[in-house]
């Protein structure tokens, strides 16, 4: 945990954004994998652990925005649980470490917030959190609290020193867990092996992973957690993996690489077109600059590469401006990174990653952005573009001759097993710019065939 009076400021800074009345904050209990006695691995929520720094199920808190206290609900183990569990920490020895003034058994908690007029709340994410929060407030109706929501979104968007300080110290592990990846990447290896001694390296330094990893040939699915490939010489092997930091702070990372340590022409040539969009889309990135421009940025140096190796024709910008781009770079340039991988989305994408100046395109690909509006010093995000050969799509773009004038479906049909590269990135706004978060990682043709030889 940090100390008690950061979890302290941070509670009075949440208790003067609200006007009035009670704000409700929910930690998670344990969850069931199969049976009862079986519980899924224990992860709190993030907001939770941000306002308190607790990390046990059973925990609620409520502060007063009027005067600022906080108060813990619930209950110390029974003499069954220890058997089971083991001791923990009693309730009011957690409140102290926090910084929580008062404690009361779980059973108050409802007649406390039936009290009261307005109780704030943020969204449910869990079926179990939901069911729960309608029994405290003895309704189904529980809509959260917007202003709530905004408060908490604008609180936690600027990562603090410390809070870098854990990002950084879960991208020292995710370094290396990329490092290992591509020295033991080899023809006849199996995807599953690789997964086996990335995770197992996290769990040997005490680190959980940050999200299921991906590490596939088939880099063109973007979520593939299936394992079950042969790695061959000849193809590309796409690893995204991150380990979260001690205090659950996340780290996001790819990288692509050839599973026999050697780039071929056409794969060089399509790796350092990724490479120039996310060196492109860096030197955009300053506060006061939107990141919708950078994606597009990154789309524009898409198309000129592609354009260069022939797949792609025509003018850039208006390839861009007709989506075509997106036919290889189906997905957002990034997200905010923090507590969570895909940070405070659990609170609503749009009003984390968008603004009144910024609305969610409908286009497809760039309507897959999660964050599109103006850069703020002190925001974490990740920069991850990539270039990908989908069969499906681009069958089905092809059939429909979509965007016919600014790509050559002729030449597509030599792209078809080829995968996709993707190179992503933590980064912090600085006030000049931006910082690459963690130690170097491999990132280039050539860094990477070295450390592969």
């Amino acid at each position: 945990m940090f100390s008690a009076e950061i979890y302290d400021k941070r509670r009075k800074i949440l208790a003067e954004g609200i006007d009035d009345g009670l704000i409700l904050l929910m930690g998670n209990s344990q969850l069931p994998m199969n049976y009862p006695s079986n519980y899924l691995r224990f992860r709190q929520d993030s907001n939770f652990l941000y306002y308190c720094g607790l990390d046990h199920p059973g925990l609620n808190m409520i502060i007063d925005s009027n005067s600022g206290e906080s108060m813990l609900f619930a209950d110390d183990l029974t003499v069954q649980d220890i058997v089971w569990e083991g001791e923990r920490t009693s309730v009011s020895e957690m409140a102290e470490t926090s910084g929580i003034q008062r404690v009361f058994p779980l059973e108050k908690l409802s007649s406390y917030l039936l009290k009261s007029n307005p109780v704030h709340f943020l969204p449910s994410y869990r079926e179990d959190q939901e069911m729960f929060l309608q029994s405290l407030l003895n309704s189904s109706k529980t809509d959260a609290s917007k202003s709530l929501i905004m408060k908490v979104i604008s609180q936690r968007s600027i990562k603090t020193e410390n809070e870098l300080e854990e990002i950084e110290s879960a991208l020292d592990v995710t370094a290396e867990m990329h490092k290992i990846a591509m020295r033991q990447t080899g023809d006849g290896i199996s995807e599953q092996k690789i997964v086996g001694k990335i995770e197992g390296y996290a769990l040997e330094n005490g680190r959980r992973l940050s999200y299921p990893i991906i590490f596939t040939v088939h880099g063109e699915i973007l979520h593939n957690n299936n394992y079950t490939n042969i790695m061959s010489s000849g193809q590309l092997a796409l690893n995204d993996s991150g380990a979260e930091s001690p205090l659950h702070y996340a780290s996001d990372v790819t990288r692509t690489f050839p599973v026999n340590g050697k780039f071929t022409d056409i794969q060089k040539d399509i790796y350092n077109i990724v490479w120039n969009m996310q060196d492109s889309a860096f030197n955009y990135c300053k506060p006061g600059n939107s990141y919708k421009d950078a994606h597009l940025t990154a789309s524009r140096i898409a198309v000129e590469g592609l354009t260069n190796v022939g797949i792609m024709r025509g003018n850039p910008d208006d390839a861009v401006a007709a989506g075509a781009h997106a036919l290889f770079f189906p997905h957002g340039l990034g997200h905010m990174l923090g507590l969570d991988v895909h940070d405070m989305e659990g609170l609503g994408e749009d009003l984390v990653g968008y603004n009144k100046k910024n609305d969610r395109s409908d286009q497809f690909g760039l309507a897959y952005l999660r964050l599109a509006k103006e850069l703020v010093e002190g925001f974490v995000l990740t920069v991850e573009p990539g270039i990908y050969f989908i069969p499906h799509l681009i069958d089905q773009w092809n059939a429909k001759n979509k965007c016919n004038e600014f790509i050559n479906y002729d030449l597509l049909g030599r792209f078809i097993d080829f995968g996709g590269i993707r190179i992503e990135d933590n980064i912090v706004i600085t006030e000049q710019g931006y910082r690459i978060l963690g130690p170097h990682i491999p990132r280039t043709v050539e860094e990477i065939e070295e450390i592969m030889s």
